[in-house]
């Protein structure tokens, strides 16, 4: 009887090592399967699709392809530009006469300021260089504009009886043509312009009585022409570098660089535009005077100013200078001053404008055309004449900013990747691009 408690002590001993042993080894197990190479990163684990809403769908913005998704991007871009365009429309429009007569200025500051630096060269101050330039270039522009006045009152009554003697003889060469026109036929349309006249008497009437108002901006204009040209005469240097402080440091030196060339693309499309306009001007009105057609020198002077509006002004000029011929001389003058404006232009156009504007101002004729267009649409005439070189600024500029970014980036290419320890500093005193 004394064994068995013993026995039993033995069993119970070791069975109770057995289970801590096995505990022991469950826990290592667990240990190990949960955490073999240390903590376990903190990842929500997938969520499983539910049976009852159906397949997880992707992001719509993954979903969109990837050419839509770059249209869209350049498309709300396009249209902040469209819209940043249009509000600067809106606001020209609202001082539309200022900015025609600064540009108009500019124009003319272009075509003189050769000369104020010339009479500088041989020793005139600043001041009187530019007080006589300027006097002289609009006692030149103000005697052009009374010389065809004059010479249009000379001669109007003399080609009024012209102008109807050519228009019976029109009427006769109708009555007589393989057109088969009746006289009743001419007689209804001359009817229907008496009407059509007749039923527009109030607005034209309302227009003369807003003659005052179109003689007082016409002054203003001129009045505010004078000064600008004035000021950017004497003082157009200092005005520029007041203007480079207006752009962002960052941008400063290419707008520095872009700004001479600008101008020298401004000058050269002035001066060949005058010189081109005088040689048209010379040589047609040089076979309208010898076809002994009425008012040969006025109409010369109206070719040269149509010229400064390309292709659309010679149109406009050529097609006076023949209506002109016809209605007094006949159909065979007014078909040879036909041919006399067709071989000019053919010669200012593949001759004249080629070697004299050259490629400083190079415009394809399809932006001529549509520029124009465009201004004269927004601005009337005044903006028909200014489109043309404004188109010709912008080109020069878009295509140096382009030259002057691409220099940057193979500047930084060829840099060093390494950066200095010490950044370099400025020494005080120096001309750098934010120093007024």
């Amino acid at each position: 009887m004394s064994r068995v408690p013993g026995w039993l002590g033995r069993l119970g001993t070791g069975l109770t090592e057995m289970g801590e042993r096995l505990d022991e080894r469950r826990a290592e197990v667990e240990k190990d399967h949960t955490d073999p190479a240390g903590p376990e990163p903190d990842v929500d684990p997938e969520p499983l699709p539910d049976p009852v809403a159906g397949p997880v769908r992707p992001d719509p913005a993954q979903a969109v392809p990837w050419g839509v998704r770059v249209a869209a991007e350049a498309g709300w871009r396009v249209l902040v530009l469209a819209g940043t365009v249009w509000v600067l429309m809106r606001a020209i429009s609202a001082i539309q006469l200022v900015v025609l007569a600064f540009v108009t200025a500019l124009l003319i500051t272009a075509l003189l300021q050769p000369t104020v630096a010339w009479l500088r060269r041989y020793g005139l101050p600043r001041g009187p260089a530019t007080a006589l330039t300027a006097i002289l270039g609009f006692v030149i522009m103000g005697l052009i504009g009374w010389f065809v006045t004059w010479q249009v009152m000379e001669n109007i009554d003399t080609l009024s009886s012209q102008i109807q003697d050519g228009i019976d003889q029109l009427r006769k060469w109708l009555l007589n043509s393989p057109f088969h026109v009746t006289d009743k036929q001419i007689n209804q349309i001359a009817k229907n312009l008496r009407d059509a006249i007749g039923a527009n008497t109030d607005q034209i009437t309302s227009a003369g009585l807003q003659g005052v108002t179109v003689i007082v901006e016409a002054l203003t204009g001129i009045l505010l022409t004078v000064f600008s040209t004035l000021f950017l005469l004497y003082d157009g240097r200092r005005i520029w570098e007041w203007t480079l402080k207006l752009v962002p440091a960052a941008a400063r030196p290419g707008v520095a660089g872009a700004g001479p060339r600008a101008w020298r693309t401004l000058t050269a499309y002035v001066r060949g535009t005058v010189i081109v306009a005088l040689i048209d001007a010379i040589f047609i009105g040089l076979g309208i005077y010898f076809l002994n057609v009425p008012m040969a020198v006025p109409l010369a002077v109206f070719i040269f100013l149509f010229a400064f509006i390309p292709l659309v002004g010679a149109v406009v000029s050529g097609a006076l200078a023949v209506v002109v011929a016809l209605v007094t001389q006949g159909v065979f003058t007014a078909v040879m001053v036909l041919v006399v404006v067709l071989a000019v232009q053919q010669l200012e156009g593949h001759v004249l404008q080629p070697f004299i504007l050259g490629r400083a101002v190079r415009v394809h004729p399809l932006a001529v055309v549509l520029s124009v267009a465009a201004g004269g649409l927004i601005a009337g005439i005044g903006g028909a004449v200014v489109a043309v070189p404004l188109v010709a600024v912008t080109n020069t500029v878009v295509g140096y900013l382009r030259a002057y970014a691409r220099e940057q980036e193979r500047r930084q290419a060829r840099a060093p990747e390494a950066a200095p320890a010490e950044p370099a500093t400025v020494p005080s005193g120096s001309g750098g691009p934010e120093q007024s």
